[in-house]
């Protein structure tokens, strides 16, 4: 019996062409893209050139006339300041803590969605209804709920330690904080849950199958299959409601309004811009908070090292 042997054009042909395709999707994406990324330039371009150019000048609204150049000032007023630096720490420790919440309890929800066969599509709908809840309307909910007056929290968990009766969840840092968390997890976790269930919906069957055939056991399968399995699907997750999370405005504004050093990145700039007429400091402030948001998105990025393209199984 002879060998057969492919020849050499042949070896070739197939990443030749798996390169060809590779560049005739990126080139279809771009396409379909274009339209979208010109309008959104469009409307976004003169905002951001203006609230850099803004940033600037010490301009406050109510004295126009007094409008003045000062370069880089209002950035080095605001990096030297401590209450920069305390709503900034707010901001992330918001973020750090309602992602990682958000991502466990999200995952079990898409796990239950995705199992489920019994009412399937009257659970997804009940999992996803909070995230249809304008924020505005879900943070007065939540206000009222942590109310120590007409509130059911207290009377609801007073066995719990630490929670009676008189707990005044508005009336220090910690318990402000932990109410805002709560609105804000309540809110978005059937998001992350739903972004996770489209990246549990391609893992093969047939993939855990053969694992559990293999003796692995449910954990190993989560850990082992699962989860390497969904992490373009999770970085995704976690990119979108970080940056989402950075740029915390309502829930603060309606629940607390900044008492109790509860005040946010995104809170900060409001009272400095619209409150108080401070069109230089203000832009300064969201430029700052921009760029902070490209170095989270670069940083999420980088901390999943995500190959896309071995992830769409090319």
């Amino acid at each position: 019996m002879t060998a057969t042997t492919i020849p050499r054009d042949q070896t070739k042909a197939a990443p030749a062409a798996a390169s060809d395709r590779s560049v005739a999707e990126n080139r279809l994406g771009q396409k379909l893209v274009a339209p979208a990324l010109i309008l959104m330039v469009l409307v976004t371009a003169y905002p951001m050139l203006q609230a850099l150019y803004l940033s600037l000048f010490r301009y406050r609204l109510t004295t126009p006339d007094d409008k003045a150049f000062v370069g880089l000032g209002n950035y080095g007023v605001i990096l030297t300041d401590s209450l920069f630096w305390k709503d900034t720490l707010n901001t992330v420790l918001i973020m750090l803590i309602t992602v990682a919440v958000e991502l466990v309890i999200g995952f079990a929800f898409a796990m239950v969605m995705h199992r489920i066969i019994f009412a399937r599509g009257v659970m997804r709908t009940a999992i996803l209804i909070p995230y249809g809840i304008i924020t505005v309307v879900s943070a007065f909910a939540w206000q009222f709920t942590f109310s120590i007056n007409n509130g059911w929290v207290n009377g609801t968990f007073g066995w719990l330690p630490g929670i009676s009766s008189t707990t005044n969840w508005y009336g220090d840092h910690w318990h402000a904080m932990f109410a805002i968390m709560v609105s804000e997890i309540w809110k978005t976790t059937p998001f992350m849950a739903l972004l996770l269930l489209a990246g549990l919906s391609q893992i093969s069957e047939d993939m855990l199958e053969a694992a559990k055939v293999d003796g692995a056991t449910a954990a190993q399968r989560l850990f082992k299959v699962i989860i390497p399995n969904m992490r373009a699907a999770i970085m995704v997750a976690v990119l979108f409601r970080a940056l989402d999370a950075f740029r915390i405005f309502d829930n603060i504004f309606i629940m607390t309004k900044g008492a109790q050093n509860t005040e946010s990145s995104s809170f900060l700039t409001y009272r400095q811009a619209i409150e108080q007429f401070q069109l230089g400091m203000g832009s300064a402030l969201s430029v700052l908070l921009f760029l902070t948001v490209l170095l989270l998105a670069y940083l999420i990025v980088k901390l999943f090292r995500v190959d896309l393209a071995q992830a769409r199984g090319e």
